[in-house]
């Protein structure tokens, strides 16, 4: 956070509450993570009740990610909108061929336009931000269908301003772990299934139990391949009775076989093995 230069961000941080101010009316798309907690935080700032933080609750959300998103807007009196999407109810969703992104915004962002209309919202935003553009990000096009708009990329703020932003306004988010939903753990063209999203929640929680942060569990069918972040691989590797009690614990959950994968966390990767 060093690097985050302060007449900069002072700059960016004006630009944001303007262009917040200027809707005069807002739903933000929130799911507790850094980028969507800051975008929720400045638009009650500046718009009080005019702004509407909803949140989707799915078999792809983690339970730990929903009650940690619920405790911080309540901490920060969003007046939490709590909705269920079920987009597992959809099989282009569910087939899972490289689009799963764009039919799960594309359901959200239709539930959050009608919402508008009821309400009487002029926009929908999310916090997609200038990091997001180096990656490929289908539900970016379903946000472009429905006109939904995203403030923190239109200051182009990146992610460490963001989180620069977050701690400075006290966001238990600041510092989360990136936390993309379960889904995101299956490889492509593997079908998603809601046992699959149950062992994934229930390794990567046993996981953080046993204190680790960022956790990834790779859902390979009968595989469990675990990723960690860099500073923690060795926690794992070098303790034999960890390892067993984990990989006791996964195939109680429901694994065949479990594997650590010495590469450590890193986006995407569930694609490796295609």
């Amino acid at each position: 956070m060093q690097s985050v230069k302060s007449s900069n961000i002072e700059t960016k941080e004006k630009q944001l509450k303007e262009i917040l101010l200027s809707l005069e009316s807002v739903i933000v798309a929130y799911s507790g993570g850094v980028d969507s907690s800051l975008l929720a935080y400045y638009a009650r700032l500046v718009l009080k009740n005019k702004a509407i933080i909803v949140i989707a609750k799915s078999e792809s959300l983690a339970n730990d990610e929903l009650i940690h998103a619920r405790k911080q807007a309540e901490q920060f009196g969003f007046d939490l909108v709590e909705i269920e999407t079920n987009e597992m109810d959809n099989k282009d969703y569910r087939v899972n061929d490289g689009t799963r992104c764009y039919h799960c915004k594309k359901t959200l962002f239709k539930e959050l336009a009608q919402m508008a209309v009821e309400r009487q919202i002029n926009f929908i935003a999310y916090g997609e931000n200038i990091g997001d553009e180096n990656d490929f990000r289908p539900g970016a096009i379903a946000a472009s269908e429905y006109k939904v708009i995203s403030p923190l990329k239109e200051v182009q703020l990146d992610k460490e301003e963001i989180r620069y932003l977050a701690k400075t306004a006290g966001l238990s988010a600041w510092d989360r772990p990136q936390a993309a939903c379960l889904a995101s753990r299956f490889p492509a063209f593997e079908a998603i299934t809601i046992t699959g999203l149950s062992q994934i929640e229930q390794a990567e929680s046993f996981l953080k139990s046993c204190g680790f942060k960022q956790v990834r569990v790779r859902h390979h069918d009968a595989l469990a391949r675990i990723e960690l972040g860099q500073d923690e691989l060795l926690q794992l590797s070098s303790n034999k009775d960890l390892m067993s009690v984990v990989s006791h614990k996964l195939k109680e959950i429901g694994y065949r076989y479990v594997s650590l994968d010495l590469e450590g966390y890193r986006q995407g990767s569930s694609n490796a093995m295609e």
